[in-house]
């Protein structure tokens, strides 16, 4: 039983979801394999591991024995992981596509622990997510971290972090926006091809708004261009606002350079998803970093 980890940590990513559901999304297996999975543990060990409850899953005592032995399995091998990379002893560019957001502003804090733990270059190419899909099917890149799953039956498509769209100004604004609210302002939109337009159009559209109502001034493809375009606009005419990911602005709204907001009674949230081949499933480079990248999920 111990030698097959794979079992183990799903029922990890069980308990520590509360869902089988949710488990299998992290996973980026199906719902029925989790619960199989699940289910041969408790046939091999004789005994209830978990308990299915209206608001998640509980664990039986059995269940947080095994928790213990396993997370104590997990710190082990993760530990052997860097070890056994370098033995492998393999040199070579590990390349990282990613899509605007997530390229611009959450992974370079991250580039120097990713070429410690495998030992060797990492690069990364910003575009598109489904320009970053095909180049992952192309075999161009090693793995792809993208803000909109672009499905495809080879690639194995995991949840990674949380992640909201705000509205945001350099000007003072209220923090929470009515419909009505939204038409007084100036905008800077992104591209019509853009996962942020596409989703910020669709909660628009639920609470009766249109884009075509708004004083747009400018369209942009690049959310570096349009941060510093509000960055500098003039505070003395109607506040110059766009829609953004709060991770693209967090630091310059906590140094009160830039004001977020959020819709009245409404949220644009979403989540990044880490993707790669199926056939590199069991690759340790791609499974290194991949691990790592899970632990990040609560930025």
């Amino acid at each position: 039983m111990l030698k097959d980890f794979a079992k183990l940590q799903t029922f990890l990513m069980v308990t520590k979801e509360k869902s089988f559901s949710k488990a299998s999304a992290k996973l980026g297996i199906s719902q029925p394999a989790v619960t199989q999975q699940i289910k041969f543990i408790e046939e091999y060990l004789d005994t209830k591991i978990v308990q299915r409850k209206k608001n998640g899953i509980l664990l039986t005592k059995e269940g947080e024995d095994l928790y213990r032995i396993a997370k104590r399995l997990e710190k082990a091998i993760q530990s052997s992981e860097k070890d056994l990379i370098h033995i492998i002893n393999k040199e070579f560019t590990f390349v990282i596509g990613s899509s605007s957001t997530i390229g611009n502003y959450v992974l370079p804090n991250y580039i120097s622990e990713i070429k410690n733990r495998i030992a060797n270059e990492v690069h990364m190419n910003v575009d598109k997510s489904c320009s970053i899909i095909d180049a992952l099917e192309d075999k161009k890149i090693d793995l792809a971290l993208i803000e909109s799953p672009v499905f495809k039956d080879d690639i194995i498509y995991r949840e990674w972090i949380e992640d909201e769209l705000v509205m945001f100004s350099n000007q003072a604004i209220k923090k929470h926006l009515t419909a009505e609210d939204l038409l007084d302002f100036d905008w800077i939109c992104r591209e019509e091809e853009s996962h942020t337009r596409k989703l910020t159009a669709e909660v628009f559209d639920e609470i009766g708004v249109e884009c075509k109502n708004f004083k747009v001034i400018s369209v942009m493809q690049s959310p570096t261009a349009i941060k510093e375009s509000i960055l500098n606009a003039n505070t003395t005419q109607r506040p110059l606002v766009s829609v953004m990911s709060r991770h693209a602005i967090k630091k310059d709204v906590e140094a009160g350079r830039l004001y977020e907001s959020r819709l009245k009674n409404n949220t644009m949230e979403r989540k990044f998803y880490i993707a790669y081949l199926k056939e590199r499933k069991h690759d340790a480079f791609v499974e290194n970093v991949v691990n790592y990248l899970l632990s990040l999920n609560k930025l």
